[in-house]
């Protein structure tokens, strides 16, 4: 056996195009309701409760649905897919999907039970009615973790069937839940009883993401049944990548855990502005990164047959392309991040108690995330590409380096440097983005070296990064000096300015010849054409 041509040509895009669109509509919600959580808890003590207790479901979602099933699951699926045999892949995903249901029910159980314990590892910092607020949210979130694990579950189904936008637009039915619930009990008496209604608004949406998927999960499957037979070599197969990868998304999730901690430590409010700044650096990795990594993973697993030069090839051909199209709109995102990180968190969040000061501290923290948003990308696709490989211990490995490194890193930044230097307390959450980034480049290095002994040499071109970084920083530099002109009117600054910052990056890399602008400029041309014929017949 070969591998198939059809599988070892450049990728087209359109599935990245595809994860792209439906996680731009979810993040756009995403956004929306940060506003809407900044407008009415601002950086009180119940935006801090709501968001520390908001960490667990979003730890188990990633650590299941991004990490676990897309690394074991989905390699296994894909490929019985692949060659054709749709009795034995139903019967995988039946099983996985069964003891899943059985897993996530006993962790809802011990989840409401423990709430207390909870409390104390992921927010030390909170005491009396704080503590007892986010105990209260946790143990009322704790219902939504179930589904949203076997939300990700129906994701590695639908990715496997080529079906990326629903799975990935899921999430707007929960940030639409929590936006509704904000609207509907925003009189009522006090903070921390808002905060409990928009926790239910949480769980009602978990739901509802889990509902938007089943139909069509049933209707692609059609065989799907309750089992735990684990008698199949598929399922076993699932099973023996499961643990590496439990642990390695574990370890990586740890990290976001121990940035809470530290940042419960922290001056009021730190938690809510922690995550925040996190909503909005996500947005640039979950867009180029994790959409171009997710519709990487079943292709390159399908791509994977015994003629073993042409598979060095054809993923050194994909890392190689994929890489290209991460850079050229991550490197604008980080740039941003340094020079009008204000001008980005005062256009989404500056509204009701989330004040000019408040958008100061946001501004660091987004400019110590704009350090790693580039390794952070090209992290996930190496960690993709091992998984394709069934190779699972690999990035286990370094993720473990990473975290290490990012929690030594994480609390000299944060508490004994800003001290050494006289800064605002808050700024050690600045430190805290800006050694995660440290961290994630270290990472990306180690998986780059190790990949290399197993595919063909790739790399982002550095006559290329050149090309997209100067068109960026001059972007900037041509921006920078307008925002003096919108001074008090921070969302019309937003809406002026980043449009033409995104413009001004455009032409600079329409000059600089780089490849995806011309690639760019020349499909919407193409659009154009097309409407304007179309508009004279």
């Amino acid at each position: 056996m070969s591998v198939d041509s059809s599988k070892t040509e450049r990728p087209s895009g359109r599935p990245a195009v595809l994860v792209a669109t439906g996680i731009l509509l979810s993040r756009i919600l995403g956004l929306v309701r940060g506003r809407a959580l900044a407008h009415y808890l601002g950086i009180s003590d119940a935006a801090d409760a709501f968001n520390a207790a908001l960490r667990i479901p979003n730890f188990l979602q990633n650590l299941f649905g991004e990490g676990v099933l897309s690394a074991s699951f989905i390699p296994v699926y894909a490929r019985l897919l692949g060659a054709k045999d749709e009795e034995e892949a139903d019967q995988v995903a039946s099983v996985i999907g069964s003891i899943l249901a059985v897993l996530t029910s006993t962790l809802v159980l011990l989840g409401i039970l423990l709430a207390p314990f909870l409390i104390e590892a992921i927010a030390p910092g909170f005491v009396a009615a704080k503590r007892e607020l986010t105990v209260t949210l946790v143990r009322i979130m704790f219902p939504g973790v179930g589904a949203l694990v076997l939300s990700a579950w129906c994701l590695g189904i639908l990715n496997s069937h080529g079906r990326f936008f629903l799975s990935y637009a899921a999430p707007v039915v929960w940030n639409v839940m929590i936006i509704a619930a904000l609207f509907t009990f925003r009189n009522v008496p006090s903070l921390s009883q808002l905060a409990v209604w928009v926790a239910w608004g949480s769980v009602a949406g978990c739901f509802g993401q889990l509902g938007v998927q089943l139909p069509t999960v049933f209707r692609v499957t059609r065989r799907i049944r309750f089992s735990l037979d684990l008698a199949s070599k598929q399922v076993r197969t699932v099973f023996t990548s499961f643990g590496p990868v439990f642990i390695s998304r574990g370890v990586v999730q740890l990290s976001a855990y121990i940035d809470n901690l530290l940042a419960s430590l922290l001056p009021s409010g730190s938690v809510a502005l922690l995550t925040n700044g996190q909503t909005i650096a996500l947005l640039p990795i979950s867009l180029f990164g994790m959409s171009v990594s997710a519709a990487e993973l079943p292709a390159m697993s399908r791509a994977i047959g015994s003629d073993e030069q042409g598979l060095r090839r054809a993923l050194a051909d994909r890392l190689n392309t994929a890489l290209r199209r991460m850079a050229f709109f991550v490197i604008p995102s980080s740039a941003a991040f340094l020079g009008l990180g204000d001008t980005i968190g005062a256009v989404i969040y500056q509204t009701g108690l989330f004040t000019h000061q408040d958008v100061l501290y946001l501004w660091a923290l987004l400019a110590g995330s704009g350090v790693g948003l580039l390794a952070s990308t090209f992290g996930r696709l190496c960690s993709s590409t091992f998984y394709a490989l069934r190779d699972t211990r690999t990035p286990l490995k370094f993720a473990i380096v990473r975290v290490v490194l990012t929690v030594i890193l994480g609390y000299l930044f944060a508490f004994p440097l800003p001290k050494l230097l006289h800064l605002d307390p808050k700024l050690g959450l600045a430190g805290l983005t800006a050694s995660a980034g440290i961290a994630g480049w270290l990472e990306f290095l180690l998986l780059r070296r190790t990949l290399r002994k197993r595919v063909e040499p790739f790399s982002l071109p550095p006559r290329l990064a050149l090309r997209l970084w100067s068109s960026a920083l001059l972007a900037v530099a041509i921006i920078f000096p307008l925002k003096h002109f919108f001074t008090g009117h921070p969302f019309i600054a937003g809406v002026i300015l980043l449009p033409w910052y995104g413009a001004l990056y455009l032409c600079g890399t329409l000059a600089f010849r780089v490849p995806e602008a011309w690639a760019l400029f020349e499909k919407v041309l193409a659009k154009l054409r097309r409407r304007g014929s179309g508009g004279k017949r």
